[in-house]
């Protein structure tokens, strides 16, 4: 199913909300194609300007520096992970049915997005594979999370700690075991590609191994 939606994103994080402007959103919509194709590393506000036909200075009009470009792009997509856990339960009371419905959401790569200004959820969703701990494993982690740019991930987390625990109340770990299915599933899918040794997924089963893992293993601790 395909959805074209929008979320309030932090105003710490931008200096110009991109939403308010057809500018802004080419920036965060171009920005999510070039980061996919270029890696973050390689990703620059020159780059992403000549892209678009814009000048280097329109861009940091909305941003102050790449990092906070991809806060923003994570927040987004945090924000839209929680929707979609949500909007896919609200009809499943079936407690184990749920927990794998998680794992699924976790697990599969989202749609391509149509329209001119709705952002890319399938290339958004490898950005974050391979790109979202660069937004908090850094130096001042800290005073960045003062600002509570983090909150849409705390936020997500905690849906799935509920699920967890309305699974199995007497676990004493909801919230660690969240965060370590959503990070183990971004692990186990960019290692499954790029270093299949550190996994135990097979040719046969590779696109399927980490929703098949992280089910194990979800339902062995919760047991």
């Amino acid at each position: 199913m395909e959805f074209q939606v929008s979320f309030k994103v932090n105003d710490k994080i931008f200096l110009k909300d991109p939403e308010t402007s057809e500018i802004g959103k080419q920036i965060v919509k171009n920005a999510i194609d070039l980061i996919h194709n270029l890696g973050f590393e390689q990703f620059t506000f020159k780059k992403l300007a000549q892209e678009i036909n814009c000048t280097e200075a329109t861009v940091y009009r909305y941003f102050e520096n790449k990092h906070r470009l991809l806060l923003y792009i994570l927040n987004w997509y945090w924000c839209y992970m929680e929707f979609l856990v949500i909007f896919k339960l609200q009809n499943i009371t079936d407690k184990q049915e749920r927990l794998k419905l998680v794992v699924d959401l976790l697990t599969h790569e989202l749609p391509e997005s149509s329209g001119q200004f709705d952002y890319n959820k399938k290339l958004l969703n490898q950005i974050v594979i391979t790109e979202s701990s660069k937004a908090f494993l850094v130096k001042d982690v800290s005073e960045i999370n003062k600002e509570q740019v983090f909150k849409p991930y705390k936020d997500l987390c905690s849906t799935i700690a509920e699920i967890i625990a309305a699974y199995n109340p007497s676990y004493e770990y909801p919230h660690s075991l969240s965060t370590t299915l959503i990070e183990t599933s971004h692990h186990q899918q960019y290692f499954s590609v790029n270093l299949p040794k550190l996994t135990d997924a097979k040719e046969e089963n590779r696109e399927l191994f980490t929703g098949i893992f992280l089910e194990d293993l979800l339902f062995k601790v919760l047991k």
